[in-house]
């Protein structure tokens, strides 16, 4: 039989690794966002009016920019927003989606197999707050995931594992599931 104080050791030294702490890919944080039912889609030809109330309207803070093919070309952020229309005094209505969003190469963007870590890494490389989500096969718009979806993944992983062991030191089922 496993001691308590073994057990716990081998907690710990999984809690501290991310990698282990959840196997979840991009696509799975995806599905439990509670944005996973939101078009996070706007045309690059809109004007960026219409990007601040989607903003406004589902509490989001990205979207992505498609061209008159209805494919991702880009993503648009409140932050572009604040820094290329609010602060230079622009009318919302007048500058386009186009204007302002951040295009091509420069887009960073999750598969929808790429693990917790590798998107996490992937938003704090580039100091981003959301990451596109799309299809490992045919480039196909899946979603966009926050920082916040992220966060809420790997407490959930803490919290089961301090779980765990809070039932193992009360003697109740520990790793092999609480009773």
């Amino acid at each position: 039989m496993l001691s308590f104080n073994r057990i716990a050791r081998t907690s710990c030294r999984q809690f501290s690794n991310l990698s282990q702490l959840s196997a979840s890919t991009a696509n799975e944080v995806f599905q439990k966002s509670c944005y996973h039912k939101i078009d996070f889609r706007i045309n690059e030809d809109t004007p960026v009016k219409e990007a601040i109330k989607r903003f406004t309207a589902f509490h989001i803070g990205c979207l992505a920019v498609t061209n008159s093919e209805n494919k991702i070309v880009g993503v648009c952020s409140e932050r572009d927003f604040i820094t290329k229309v609010a602060s230079l005094d622009k009318n919302p209505a007048e500058v386009k989606v186009k204007e302002i969003c951040t295009y091509g190469p420069n887009t960073i963007i999750a598969k929808k197999t790429d693990s917790l870590e590798n998107c996490m890494n992937k938003m704090m490389l580039k100091d981003i707050r959301h990451l596109l989500i799309v299809d490992d096969k045919n480039e196909e718009f899946i979603g966009v995931i926050s920082i916040k979806d992220l966060i809420k993944e790997i407490l959930k992983d803490r919290n089961d594992i301090i779980t765990r062991l809070t039932d193992l030191h009360k003697g109740r089922g520990a790793f092999f599931g609480s009773e």
